[in-house]
């Protein structure tokens, strides 16, 4: 440990030479704008011993022409990104050190948006948010105590539009492969009286999709009400969606991959006369409302203190064409057709998701001297209703309209409080401590899961320690316990046990004028972690099982490097092992200990890189980077259950035509996604009855992403 630190300093000192005599690119913080002050509470700056990467609306506005903020995040380091429809419109994924997305805690605002049952984040209820997003910070590993669900892979904060001083109009739309289409329109009053502004925006996405039929019909909107003077701000938020998708997650099997990769299953049966047709509404059709209200008020110099309200209403279903389906599956009972007993039937039906989510989060923080102190928690509550209907059936049997052959609901509960303070002990050292405690209720029934009534208490601990070597360097070192619940899903096993992880990153972070570098080192140590299994239930969710002991180790690198006024490249690599100790595979009452084995899902090499060229003002060229390692869609290191590696390449143009009248500007975009058209799968699903040694395994899904495809774009803005 002494050796790296040392190492560490000697290399910092001679590349803080470097960037010396730029005074104002150094490790200082900048000063925190009015919106900012909304998720202070739950985002860390350089002098937080977490490793993070900002993203803002500028990095964020030359790639966003339809597709969704997990493809946006792409390239930021340890993330891998999936479509279900192959094109990032629709259906997306996003891993973060080989931690899917139930394991990512994402906020809004501070507000949490990942489903409360199943902890995923569906991206598709909110589409085109990165237009109204004015930044987002992912914080790797437990990172800081926020609200919402525990992250045992990193937490994502979102940062919505901030308040526009001037007034503005914005009309975009957008056009690609696959029949992809993009229009918005953007607006803002700016400040009226210094005081009041109104924003908001519309939006609408179209797209075929690349598989086939993976089609997608998107429709979201943005309202935002402001006001603010000298120590107050108050901001009033609507925004939600409404996505229509046709389901494409059954994936394709191996042979199916190399003869015909786009091949969708759902929705196919046969007709009477025995040919195959396919169902034309097999699809998942949601909306979802929020409503936020933050109010921030600053009390003398020290404090500032924050309370925010809200309420999510969820609703809607996927409908499923159902061929020769057994009666007793819907409580029916078998009916006599001209003298001959039935007991199938064709039938359509919708499985319905109804939900509300609301609740409050509060926070006061107080900076002064050499103490930053922030006290802040939440309380939340979920409501939701899971129900079936049958509406058409070849053979009714004695059913109703409106019967529900299924009726379950569901409650949870969270509330959590948190403490967290940076002192800074001398010139160059900081102290940093966090403790968070939760307590989670959670009534649920369903005939997969039974009867569910459980309550968690967890306590988070956290705590590190900054070194400023010099202005340009600094060295951190932290500790970071998390607890996290089952998910809904879980319950369908045998007594799912809550999961424990112990988190150490030690880091250098250097920063210059030409010249950003960041290296981390994490240990991320598991008990009874909730892996993928590799297999899928009927609704394409990854099923999840308890490992005993786990671990996720690596290095993470990633620098931004101006190599002149028109050049600059931002590299960043991952390099892991994520391995389960003694993993004891139980199939069909058949116990086996396989050893230490590989994380599903967790490739060891995963790096990026942006190179960039603006040879004006105006004009702007980018060639971007992805390389994923090969990895296991089992935890058995299964050849046959093994994902090969791709490389893929995208080239982004942006030109702004700038125009002295009532339009200020046109901004042109282009984008060409995988460019050298290479064929890779980016997912995948397996399953394993019985564990008969190497290659027991049997991938029933993959997942192909395209090949070369564009976006093209043009805002204009007046």
């Amino acid at each position: 440990m002494k050796t790296i630190f040392t190492s560490m300093a000697i290399f910092g000192s001679l590349l803080s030479a470097f960037g010396q005599e730029i005074p104002k690119d150094s490790l200082e913080g900048e000063k925190i704008s009015l919106d900012e002050v909304l998720v202070s509470a739950v985002r860390v700056t350089k002098q937080t011993p977490v490793t993070f990467s900002n993203l803002s609306k500028e990095q964020i506005k030359p790639r966003n022409l339809g597709q969704d903020i997990p493809v946006l995040m792409n390239f930021l380091p340890s993330v891998v990104t999936t479509s279900d429809a192959g094109a990032g419109v629709g259906y997306t994924g996003i891993r973060v050190r080989g931690s899917d997305a139930t394991r990512v805690n994402v906020t809004i605002n501070g507000i949490p948006y990942n489903d409360s049952e199943s902890h995923g984040s569906f991206w598709v209820n909110m589409p085109d948010f990165a237009s109204s997003t004015e930044s987002l910070q992912l914080q790797r590993g437990v990172g800081t105590s926020t609200n919402g669900s525990g992250a045992f892979g990193a937490s994502l904060n979102i940062l919505t539009d901030a308040v526009a001083e001037e007034g503005y109009g914005q009309i975009s739309s957008s056009v690609g492969s696959f029949n992809t289409l993009k229009n918005n329109l953007k607006f803002s009053t700016g400040l009226l009286n210094d005081q009041v502004e109104i924003s908001g925006r519309l939006s609408r996405i179209t797209s075929d999709g690349y598989v086939d039929r993976a089609s997608s019909a998107l429709n979201s909107y943005f309202l935002q009400g402001s006001f603010q003077d000298n120590n107050t701000l108050i901001k009033a938020l609507l925004f939600g969606g409404h996505e229509i998708t046709y389901q494409s997650w059954n994936g394709i099997d191996a042979a199916t991959l190399e003869d015909d990769r786009t091949y969708n299953s759902a929705g196919e049966y046969t007709d009477e006369n025995g040919n195959t047709q396919y169902y034309e509404n097999e699809v998942d059709n949601y909306k979802q409302n929020h409503f936020q209200l933050h109010w921030n008020e600053k009390i003398g110099s020290a404090w500032n203190t924050n309370l925010a309200v809200h309420f999510t209403r969820g609703r809607g279903y996927f409908e499923q064409f159902k061929e020769d389906d057994d009666f007793a599956t819907y409580g029916l009972t078998p009916i006599t057709v001209d003298g001959e007993e039935v007991d199938k039937t064709d039938l359509i039906r919708r499985r319905w998701l109804s939900n509300r989510f609301y609740g409050t989060t509060f926070s006061a923080n107080y900076i002064a001297d050499n103490l930053n102190l922030i006290l802040g928690g939440g309380y939340n509550k979920y409501e939701g209703d899971h129900f079936g209907e049958i509406i058409w059936a070849k053979y009714a049997a004695n059913s109703n309209y409106g019967d529900r052959y299924y009726d379950n609901s569901s409650i949870k509960t969270d509330f959590n409080f948190f403490t967290k303070a940076n002192y800074q002990l001398t010139d160059q050292w900081s102290l940093f401590g966090d403790l968070q405690y939760r307590t989670v209720g959670y009534t649920a029934s369903s005939e997969e899961i039974g009867s569910v009534d459980d309550t968690f208490n967890f306590f988070n601990p956290k705590a590190g320690v900054t070194f400023d070597l010099n202005r340009n360097n600094n060295l951190y070192f932290s500790y970071a316990r998390a607890n996290r619940e089952p998910n809904r899903n879980d319950y369908e096993s045998d007594s799912p046990t809550p999961e424990k992880l112990n988190d150490y990153e030690l880091g250098w972070r250097y920063i210059s004028y030409a010249l950003q570098l960041n290296a981390n080192l994490y240990y991320m140590q598991y008990k009874d972690q909730l892996v993928l299994t590799g297999d899928i239930d009927d609704v394409g969710s990854f099923k999840r099982a308890n490992v005993a002991n786990s671990y996720r180790a690596g290095l993470e690198l990633d620098a931004k490097i101006k190599l002149s006024d028109k050049f600059s490249v931002a590299p960043n690599a991952t390099l892991s092992t994520n391995k389960i100790k003694d993993f004891i595979l139980d199939r069909d009452g058949e116990v086996k200990n396989i050893g230490n084995t590989n994380i599903s899902f967790s490739p060891s090499i995963v790096a990026g890189n942006i190179f960039a060229y603006a040879p004006s003002e105006n004009l702007s060229f980018s060639l971007l980077s992805k390389y994923v390692g090969e990895q296991y869609l089992s935890n058995t290191d299964d050849r046959a259950s093994k994902l090969d590696d791709y490389f893929i390449n995208d080239i982004n143009l942006v030109y702004e035509l700038e125009i002295d009248g009532f339009f200020k500007s046109i901004v042109f975009s282009g984008l060409v996604n995988n460019i050298l058209d290479i064929k890779y799968v980016s997912n995948g699903y397996t399953y394993l009855d019985t564990w008969s040694g190497p290659n027991s395994f049997e991938v029933q899904g993959y997942y192909p992403q395209a090949g070369i495809n564009f976006l093209l774009g043009a805002s204009v803005n007046f």
